[in-house]
């Protein structure tokens, strides 16, 4: 049985496209395959200035604890990602499961 790629110069112009904007946004590409076009992007995560936001917490009577619960859960963890285009042509975006 044979497989057939459907994947056009247009699909991967974008493709690189995706890649440029993440790698512009603090992405790092730790595994890429030509053949088979996909990327998996990682980020880091970032340090977060936890007497800062305690500070800012107590001045603001803790209104600055909704920013802070924010910022905790959303830089607190490595973030990995797949770019991928399928046989079909279509392009898409997946999370990886990190540990």
């Amino acid at each position: 049985m044979e497989s057939y790629q459907f994947i056009t110069e247009k699909n991967l112009d974008r493709f690189y496209e995706i890649i440029a904007a993440k790698t512009r946004n603090g992405f790092v590409i730790t595994e890429q395959n030509e053949k088979l076009p996909y990327v998996v992007l990682s980020k880091e995560k970032k340090a977060i200035n936890h007497t800062f936001h305690l500070f800012l917490s107590i001045i603001t009577l803790g209104f600055w604890l909704i920013v802070w619960i924010y910022l905790a859960l959303t830089f607190s963890r490595k973030k990995d990602i797949l770019v991928a285009v399928d046989e079909d042509g279509n392009l898409f975006e997946d999370k990886c499961i990190s540990m």
